[in-house]
């Protein structure tokens, strides 16, 4: 019998970047990730080298061995189906995932793998899925599926656009902090007008679109707190955001 697999490097990092490497773990990428979610870990790594920084970029899908070293989390959306086959490994990796949350590890987690960190999904037809418990929130299936542009607000964070399509209804904990504020849009329901949740250095969304490229502000957040968990700072040079800027004005004028 053959060990399991680890989790594989897709693109290794410059042989000498000035400042230092970044290892970016991606959540199973075969069945989270959808509606361009990739494009989040994409954006990490090139903020990064703008700034002199390598990515690694790694990949763990289910069945692989966990990495030991991992510096920044991202984990994207996927189908019902795809939760379901990633149920079982993601509750033999969660113990680890539950003591880099509390570690200050950053995380992004988007729609689906926002929801499976949570403390379980039910859905419309009354199964359960499990969740990990790094979030105190709960999902429910829902009849309607909440689509469309979002616009919401953040204190952290300012303004804030994405795109939503999701039939899970997610309500946060008494102790758990929403994201943002919706402006336009449903958010993590339909009744309550908040988007996203936040706990330590997690960010978790409903938004698609890719989220990062069009928010910048959350990308650098991720970037400048592994980078100052691993280096003790993070060398935050100007980096032009004009295109950034664009993409934003013309997202918030567009319909619901």
């Amino acid at each position: 019998m053959t060990d399991a697999p680890s989790a594989s490097a897709l693109t290794e990092a410059p042989a000498d970047p000035s400042k230092g490497t970044l290892r970016i773990l991606q959540l199973y990428p075969r069945e989270m990730n959808i509606y361009g979610d990739y494009g989040n870990v994409l954006v990490l790594k090139q903020r990064l080298a703008w700034r002199g920084y390598g990515a690694e970029i790694l990949e763990h899908n289910a069945g692989d061995t966990f990495p030991e070293d991992v510096d920044l989390i991202v984990g994207g959306g996927g189908q019902d189906s795809g939760q379901v086959v990633i149920q079982d490994d993601l509750q033999a990796i969660a113990p680890r995932l539950r003591e880099l949350a509390e570690e200050g590890t950053p995380m992004l987690l988007i729609c689906g793998l926002y929801q499976l960190f949570g403390n379980e999904f039910r859905t419309h037809d009354g199964a359960v899925i499990p969740g990990i418990g790094v979030l105190d929130l709960e999902t429910r299936g829902g009849t309607e599926r909440l689509i469309g542009n979002v616009v919401a607000t953040s204190e952290e964070f300012g303004e804030i656009h994405g795109y939503e399509n999701h039939s899970g209804q997610t309500f946060l904990g008494d102790g758990l902090k929403p994201l943002a504020t919706v402006v336009k849009g449903a958010g993590n329901n339909a009744e309550e007008g908040h988007e996203g949740a936040r706990h330590r250095n997690i960010v978790a969304s409903y938004l698609h679109g890719s989220l990062l490229p069009k928010n910048p502000a959350i990308a650098d957040f991720l970037l400048r707190t592994a980078a100052e968990r691993k280096f003790g700072s993070f060398q935050d040079e100007g980096v032009d955001d004009s295109l950034a800027d664009l993409a934003r004005k013309h997202a918030g004028a567009r319909p619901r």
